[in-house]
């Protein structure tokens, strides 16, 4: 369905067009100024919905095309180097990013979005590089995230929770981070930690099942196989009752396993497949 803003401003356009005959000299000039300018704002709109609610390939091939007519323009390379992320062709988006890093109107947020991309192709070195040339003065939630991420890679642990705690305090919404914090202390075996962070994931974004999961596990570790009050649906309770099971198993509490197995196959609205078979591997 064409927006209603497309059809006012195609509508703007051709009344600008329209007058062209009744102007002559510095009146043209003035009038081709006002049309490119209203092309603009609908281009740039149509950007700004290539980049949220439009198919992810119909976004790269958008600003591929676009970038062919406007290959110096940046804010047409950064939209290509988003949608690529969007459509997950990370290799792709790493040298469309680095393309924009090197244009001279690239700012800090370029860089960090380049580090932000090599970290997804697994890249670690190379996006500690970038980080480490962007100015200590430039302080974000991304850049602080992302050196978190860092840190954690290279078992710096001092410096991990450092970058985690600062880029949790830059943020309203630091569930994501927390989550990912609560994960480092997982693998640490810091697991009384790990179930403070997820928690406080959890909190922050009760909708988010990985920090819930990872909230199970961080308390099967510690032996606790029961959930905690938190919101969660029906088949959310069944999910995390088999991870609770999956864990004591592994802990070597069998019976306490099964027990949860069988808990979780009788709390999911529907058959819990995996469950299932768990449970009679366990019992075959």
């Amino acid at each position: 369905m064409r927006q209603p803003w497309v059809g006012l401003l195609c509508v703007g356009a051709m009344a600008f067009l329209g007058a062209c005959d009744r102007f002559r000299g510095d009146d043209r000039a003035d009038v081709g100024r006002a049309v490119k300018s209203v092309n603009v704002v609908d281009e740039s709109n149509l950007g700004d919905i290539m980049l949220t609610v439009a198919d992810p390939e119909e976004a790269v091939a958008y600003f591929q095309r676009t970038l062919r007519e406007n290959p110096e323009r940046i804010d047409v390379q950064r939209g290509l180097a988003k949608s690529l992320i969007r459509a997950r062709r990370t290799d792709e988006a790493v040298r469309a990013w680095k393309a924009v890093t090197a244009h001279p109107d690239a700012t800090n947020d370029d860089k960090v979005d380049y580090a932000d991309a090599l970290i997804r192709t697994g890249d670690w070195e190379t996006a500690e590089i970038e980080l480490d040339k962007i100015a200590p003065t430039y302080e974000t939630y991304n850049r602080y995230r992302l050196e978190a991420m860092v840190a954690d890679s290279n078992r710096e642990w001092d410096k991990a929770d450092a970058f985690y705690e600062t880029a949790a305090g830059l943020t309203t919404k630091p569930a994501g981070v927390l989550n990912n914090w609560g994960y480092s202390k997982l693998t640490r075996g810091d697991y009384q930690e790990a179930e403070g962070l997820f928690g406080d994931a959890i909190r922050y974004d009760e909708d988010v099942f990985t920090s819930k999961n990872n909230l199970a596990l961080a308390r099967a570790a510690q032996g606790k196989y029961d959930l905690p009050a938190f919101p969660m649906t029906q088949t959310e309770r069944a999910q995390l009752l088999h991870t609770l099971g999956l864990s004591a198993v592994k802990r070597g509490d069998v019976e306490m396993g099964k027990s949860l197995l069988r808990d979780a196959i009788e709390t999911h609205p529907q058959h819990f497949e995996s469950a299932v078979r768990s449970l009679r591997a366990l019992e075959g």
